[in-house]
Order: C-alpha cells, then structure tokens, then sequence
C-alpha cells in the first residue's frame, strides 16, 4: 500500500535535494524516498525495530 501526501519544502532545501538526486542518478522524490528509508534505518539499529500492528495501517 502506498500513502500518498504533499511535502512542502523551502526553495534551498528542494534545490540541495535537487542537487543530491542528480548527483545520486535519483528524481527528487526517489531521493526523498531513500533517504527516509535510510532513516529509519539508522533509528531502528540504534533503538530496535519498530513494530506496527494491522490497527496502524501496517501491511
């Protein structure tokens, strides 16, 4: 399942992710898209999984 949603972003922060995607080989929202992943990555190595039930629109 997907969720989509607008992210509003000031004009040196779209540009600065601009700048990564392309650099990256990404679109910006591809961009956006990893660097959440990476995220939520690094917080669940530090503080444990996070676990969502089927209440919380988990898959």
């Amino acid at each position: 399942m997907s969720v989509k949603f607008t992210m509003v972003l000031d004009e040196t922060t779209a540009r600065k992710m601009d700048y990564i995607a392309d650099y990256t080989g990404r679109s910006r929202i591809k961009e956006i898209l990893w660097a959440c992943k990476e995220y939520i990555k690094d917080f669940e190595s530090k503080n444990g999984e996070i676990c969502l039930d089927k209440e919380e629109g988990a898959e």
